[in-house]
Parts: structure tokens; C-alpha cells; sequence
């Protein structure tokens, strides 16, 4: 309570204190009323600045998360950057699975030739070899698609990051939606965990084992 409502409150106390063995009149009941009436002035002046404040503290807060979502940019994020991110992963498996179809077929044609004409079929292996060299250039190419699609990931993280840290945000318990659920469990069920790095992937030793 504040100075200026106790020394209202005081004033009440004190005043009934006075008449409390006197007959009360209907001077006694509006001067008790004026004096109360100042007591209740100063509460609510004193609750209207508390709520203010908090109102004026949440309106700050809104603000920073405006400000907040529009540096996170979802809209270009889900219209240009994800997309964009997309198209560079497609170009990657096409133009590997067309390097390997390559390969595969120059190894199978020289190993199929016929050598018994080695003039012949050296400048064969040439031709199947320079072919060879071409396609394994697709790693270079491939090699700035990932760094593109890297970039890329990089720049959602940190404006998630900045978003998360901005709201003091905490990871809810469980899954997204119930298809994230089944993918979860079907990948434990099944121990589906993918190519893995190999600090992380089991030991050629600890494969033999399992079958000794």
C-alpha cells in the first residue's frame, strides 16, 4: 500500500474513531463518504498506472515480435529460399544418377570389347575413358548445389534461432502431428537411421561379430 492510501485509509479509521460514541448524522455519513471517496481516488489512480504500465509493457512486446516475425522473413523462406533449395537437391540426384549411368556404362563397354585388335581397341578405351573423365566432373557442379542448399539452411537457422531466443521460446514435448509420430516410430521399429558418418557408424569388427 502506498503513503497516500494509508494516509486516507488513516483518516477513516481516525474519524470513526471520533464518532464512534456520538450520534451519527447525515453531515457525519457525507464527510465519511468525501473521505472514503479519496481513499478509493488514490487506489484506483495507483491500479489505473499499474495497469498502464502493464498494458504499455505488453504493447512493447508485440512490437518486438512484429518486428521479430518480419526479420524471419517466412514468406520469402517458404516462396523462394525452401523452393529454390528443392530445385538444387532434384539437380543433384538427376545429374548423379546420370554420372553413375555413365560410368557404368563405359566400365561395361570395355569390359565387354574385344581386345584382339589392340590398336582398335585402344583408341576404344580412350574414347570410353574421356567419357569417364566427363562424368566424373559432375562432383564440382554438385559440389556448389550443396554448398547452395547448405547456405540455404543456414540462413533458416539463424533466423529461427534469432525468432526462438527473441520469444524466450521452449521445445514443446512430443511430435508435431501424428505423421511425424508414425515416421519416428517406424524409423526405431525398424532402425532406419540412414547413411551415417562414420565417427557415428558401426565398426566393420562390430558386423562381423554379429554374425559369429
Amino acid at each position: 500500500m502506498s503513503a497516500a492510501e494509508s494516509v486516507h485509509f488513516e483518516r477513516v479509521i481516525a474519524y470513526l474513531r471520533e464518532r464512534r460514541e456520538k450520534e451519527v448524522s447525515l453531515t457525519d455519513v457525507v464527510a465519511l463518504a468525501e473521505i472514503t471517496a479519496e481513499s478509493f481516488t488514490a487506489f484506483f489512480q495507483a491500479m489505473d498506472t499499474a495497469i498502464y504500465r502493464e498494458l504499455r509493457e505488453i504493447a512493447n512486446y508485440i512490437t518486438t515480435m512484429k518486428a521479430e516475425i518480419g526479420a524471419l522473413q517466412a514468406n520469402d523462406l517458404k516462396s523462394r529460399r525452401i523452393p529454390a533449395a528443392g530445385r538444387e537437391l532434384d539437380l543433384i540426384v538427376q545429374s548423379t544418377a546420370e554420372a553413375t549411368n555413365t560410368i557404368m556404362e563405359c566400365a561395361e563397354a570395355i569390359m565387354a570389347a574385344d581386345a584382339s585388335d589392340a590398336q582398335a581397341y585402344k583408341a576404344f578405351v580412350d574414347d570410353k575413358m574421356i567419357l569417364l573423365f566427363e562424368a566424373c566432373s559432375f562432383q564440382d557442379i554438385t559440389g556448389q548445389r550443396v554448398r547452395k542448399v547448405v547456405d540455404t539452411l543456414q540462413q533458416i537457422e539463424a533466423r529461427v534461432t534469432r525468432f526462438a531466443q527473441a520469444i524466450n521460446a521452449r521445445d514443446a514435448a512430443g511430435y508435431a502431428d501424428e505423421a511425424e509420430r508414425r515416421r519416428e516410430e517406424r524409423a526405431r521399429a525398424l532402425l532406419l537411421h540412414g547413411p551415417q558418418a562414420r565417427s557415428e557408424a558401426s565398426s566393420q569388427d562390430a558386423i562381423d561379430a554379429l554374425f559369429t
